[in-house]
């Protein structure tokens, strides 16, 4: 199925293998956000990675000679925060991961608590060791409520792959037999604050991203258009062997400006 890139209005981006790989920028991006500016297209930068704020965000692709807004990003780690917020003002957490996951819990009135949490909360993390993860276990075991930030298995690096969250909180599920929530993508939820933040209506929207199972998944159940690219981490070979399958495979996000082009 073809898209008219032109004749949509709102594009939401994963970023790990769709804009970069690790600190590599991939081909063609610049010229797609270039686009996108001169497009007046609204756009977001989705990331199921909890690790990184907004404002880190903007200044890792200022590094690589991109100029986006810090109110372009919106991160799984925002979308836990905001859940929590959601469900039981003012909890408690004990959190494993990094300042991106931290600062959006404390912004929205979450205390930190390793004795006693309401909840457990589980994303990218340096500080990941069996310590940790022994403390984690016992305190889901104790009653606490098991989060996590996604449910991604694992995220495209330069020289290969790393464990993500889902890979990270798995040993808990097995040694508790509690089933995390899962608060990033594909849970339409982090999808609807996407499109309420572009106040774009989900027809009129793209969604474009390297997962099958993530960014494919989500872009369709929310009734967007959706664009896999093969930049990161999913060959056309394993993209066909699911039952749904994405509106476009592409490339690179460097091929939607080529696409847009042909119809004008």
């Amino acid at each position: 199925m073809k898209i008219n890139f032109n004749e949509k209005k709102g594009f939401i981006s994963d970023m790990d293998g769709v804009i970069y790989h690790g600190n590599q920028i991939l081909p063609g991006v610049k010229k797609f956000i270039q686009w996108l500016n001169e497009e007046d297209k609204k756009y977001l930068f989705l990331t199921n990675n909890s690790g990184m704020t907004p404002k880190e965000l903007q200044n890792k692709l200022a590094r690589m000679g991109l100029d986006v807004p810090a109110d372009h990003f919106y991160t799984s780690a925002l979308a836990t925060a905001q859940f929590l917020k959601e469900q039981a003002p003012g909890c408690s957490v004990y959190v494993l991961g990094e300042a991106g996951l931290v600062n959006a819990l404390y912004e929205v009135g979450c205390t930190m608590d390793e004795v006693e949490p309401d909840y457990v909360v589980i994303g990218e993390s340096k500080s990941y060791s069996l310590d940790t993860l022994t403390k984690a276990t016992n305190l889901v075991l104790n009653g606490a409520k098991l989060i996590g930030a996604n449910s991604d298995a694992s995220g495209p690096i330069e020289n290969g792959i790393a464990p993500a969250c889902g890979a990270l909180i798995s040993p808990i599920e097995i040694a508790t037999g509690k089933k995390a929530y899962f608060c990033g993508k594909p849970n339409p939820l982090m999808m609807r604050t996407g499109l309420r933040m572009l106040d774009c209506h989900s027809a009129d929207a793209v969604m474009i991203g390297d997962r099958m199972d993530t960014d494919m998944i989500s872009g369709l159940e929310s009734g967007m258009s959706t664009v896999l690219v093969l930049s990161g981490v999913t060959t056309k070979e394993e993209a066909a062997k699911y039952a749904y399958q994405p509106s476009m495979i592409l490339n690179g996000v460097g091929d939607i400006v080529k696409e847009a082009k042909k119809y004008k």
